[in-house]
């Protein structure tokens, strides 16, 4: 990274952060009251830099708030806390509708024909610089932490996911004797689930993440935040492999206990 880009990065995170923009962020990030001074510290940081870089565009006419730029930011924030530093690269613009949008889809249904259809969203990262989001999903969310469920840590993950320019469940590791291992953990996980998924058993993880290994990875990454204490206790090497790498340890911030599945 280039040390200017860098030295500006270091002026907008030391930037004084307004006590209205921490108490929403409290409101909207249920675990934040939970982190130790230094930890939200740096989260603030990365809110200021998320602010200054991406662009928040209001679309079916939705007005951009702070609460909402700050909640997107808190959020997508939280996912750098390893101090990755690139700050989503490619991401260039956050769309933001005020609830689920309909998008035309097309498929094939034969070697010549294509199928348009609609298809109701509530959020999606696209791989080239948008990332589009449903609000109330977003309220709905912040609001019911702990169901395994978070819109804005999905299609950021997807982010992360899609650096290094290809969407298959890799993000950027560390160390380059990471990858086998997290090839091999996150192999053997995938393949459980699409078993599990398929024999209509319970599972830890959302069904959504057996469609493929890229959604497999952001449906992880919810999990790992949002249910921690059961996806350790489930899928302990799942879940080392994503402490390991977001160097957080969520179990810290969560209140309740939960029951083995």
């Amino acid at each position: 990274m280039p040390a200017l880009i860098q030295l500006r990065r270091q002026r907008i995170k030391n930037q004084p952060f307004p006590l209205h923009w921490e108490t929403i962020i409290q409101q909207n990030l249920p675990i934040y009251k939970h982190f130790s001074p230094p930890l939200r510290k740096r989260l603030q940081g990365h809110v200021n830099v998320i602010l200054a870089e991406k662009q928040f565009v209001g679309c079916g006419g939705l007005q951009i708030t702070e609460e909402i730029k700050l909640t997107i930011a808190a959020l997508a924030a939280l996912l750098l806390l390893n101090e990755r530093g690139d700050y989503y690269p490619k991401l260039a613009s956050i769309l933001v509708y005020p609830s689920a949008y309909v998008v035309n889809q097309a498929k094939p249904v034969s070697n010549y024909v294509m199928e348009e259809t609609k298809v109701v969203r509530l959020g999606e990262s696209w791989n080239r610089d948008l990332i589009v989001l449903s609000w109330s999903q977003i309220k709905y969310d912040t609001q019911n932490w702990q169901d395994g469920h978070n819109v804005i840590l999905h299609e950021f993950a997807h982010q992360l996911d899609n650096e290094n320019g290809t969407a298959n469940g890799v993000p950027i590791l560390e160390h380059k004797s990471d990858y086998a291992t997290w090839a091999q953990v996150f192999t053997q996980e995938y393949q459980q689930l699409i078993k599990n998924v398929k024999r209509g058993g319970q599972t830890v993880m959302d069904a959504y993440g057996s469609t493929n290994p890229a959604e497999f990875f952001a449906v992880a990454t919810e999990t790992f935040f949002e249910k921690p204490n059961l996806m350790a206790q489930e899928h302990p090497a799942l879940y080392n492999q994503l402490k390991r790498y977001y160097q957080l340890e969520p179990r810290e911030w969560i209140e309740i206990h939960l029951p083995r599945l």
